[in-house]
C-alpha cells in the first residue's frame, strides 16, 4: 500500500482501538517522506554458552540498539533465568545498564502464554512463535482462518500485556510459502498479531524474499537478516546473498521494527563476535543506520 493508503488504514485502526499502543509508538514522529532507517538488533543465543548477563555485554558492545531474548531452544537458558532469577525488573536493569532495547522473546520453547505477563511487565515487546503443520494447497484458506482462531487467547494475551505476536515462517509448516503468508495477512484483523520472516526458509524452497516482504506488508513484526547457507555462511555478508534488494522491500513497506542478524549453531563467543561484526558492518554498508 502506498502513504496515503497505510495513513488511513492505521488512523482507521487506531480510531477503532485496535492499534497497539507499541505499534503506535513505533510510527508516532515518524515521517513518511524521509529516508527509511535501517535499524539492527540481535538474538541472545548467538551466544548461547554465556550467561545473560554476559551475552549482553557483547551485544551492547557491537553496537546493536536491541535484544532478542531466547527460550530453552537447544538449551538456550537466557529467557528463563529472567523468568526464574532477573524478573522484569531486573532485565530491565540490565539493558539499562547496556543501553539496549528489549525487542523481542523467542517463545519457540515453552510459547508465549508462559512468558506473557513477564514481557509485559519487561516494557512490553514482540513475542516469537511457530505455526502448524503444513495443509494442503486447496486446504489453506480454511486452514489459516482456522489457525488464527486458534491464536485468539494469544492476541488477547498482548492486548492485556502490551505486546505483539509474530509467527515465524517455517519449512513444512502451514506458515511457509508465499500464499500462506498471503493467507494469513488476508485473515488476520488484529495489529497486535503478525509475522517473523525467515528468509532462510523461503529460499530453501525457492520463494522470493522481496515478495514475501511486500506480502507481509505493515504485518511484518520481525525480521531475521538470515540465509540459507551452512555455518557462518547464514549470516549476512559472509554468504552469498546480496541483501540490499531485502532491505530495499523493508523500506518500501516503511517497516518499523529491527532487521535481526541470525543464525543457528553456535561458534565460540569470540567468533561470534567477530562474525557478528562483520555482518553488522555489512549491513550498513548496504543501507544507512543514521
Amino acid at each position: 500500500m502506498d502513504r496515503r493508503q497505510f495513513l488511513a488504514r492505521t488512523a482507521g485502526v487506531a480510531a477503532t482501538g485496535l492499534l497497539a499502543p507499541g505499534l503506535a509508538a513505533a510510527t508516532e514522529g515518524v515521517s513518511f517522506d524521509k529516508p527509511w532507517r535501517m535499524r539492527l538488533s540481535t538474538s541472545t543465543i548467538q551466544f548461547l554458552s554465556l550467561p545473560l548477563e554476559q551475552a549482553c555485554t557483547r551485544i551492547a558492545a557491537l553496537g546493536f540498539e536491541a535484544v532478542d531474548i531466547w527460550c530453552a531452544y537447544e538449551n538456550c537458558p537466557h529467557l528463563d533465568d529472567v523468568l526464574n532469577r532477573l524478573g522484569a525488573d531486573g532485565l530491565k536493569e540490565l539493558l539499562a545498564k547496556h543501553k539496549l532495547k528489549l525487542y523481542a522473546f523467542s517463545t519457540y520453547v515453552g510459547g508465549y502464554a508462559k512468558y506473557a505477563e513477564l514481557l509485559g511487565k519487561a516494557g512490553g515487546g514482540v513475542a516469537i512463535q511457530g505455526s502448524a503443520g503444513p495443509c494442503k494447497p486447496d486446504e489453506l484458506s480454511a486452514r489459516m482462518k482456522q489457525f488464527l482462531e486458534s491464536l485468539k487467547p494469544l492476541v488477547e494475551l498482548a492486548e492485556k500485556n502490551n505486546s505483539h505476536l509474530a509467527i515465524e515462517n517455517h519449512g513444512s509448516a502451514l506458515l511457509d510459502s508465499l500464499d500462506s503468508l498471503k493467507a494469513f495477512v488476508d485473515v488476520n484483523q488484529s495489529a497486535r498479531l503478525g509475522i517473523a520472516l525467515a528468509p532462510y526458509h523461503l529460499q530453501s524452497i525457492g520463494a522470493s524474499v522481496e515478495e514475501a516482504i511486500k506480502a507481509c506488508g505493515p504485518q511484518l513484526l520481525f525480521f531475521y537478516a538470515w540465509q540459507n547457507r551452512p555455518g557462518l555462511g547464514q549470516l549476512p555478508g559472509h554468504g552469498p546473498t546480496d541483501f540490499k534488494p531485502w532491505l530495499a522491500a523493508l523500506a518500501k513497506i516503511k517497516y518499523r521494527w529491527y532487521v535481526n542478524p541470525f543464525m543457528h549453531g553456535h561458534p565460540e563467543p569470540d567468533l561470534m563476535s567477530a562474525a557478528l561484526a562483520q555482518a553488522r558492518d555489512y549491513l550498513k554498508r548496504q543501507w544507512p543506520t543514521s
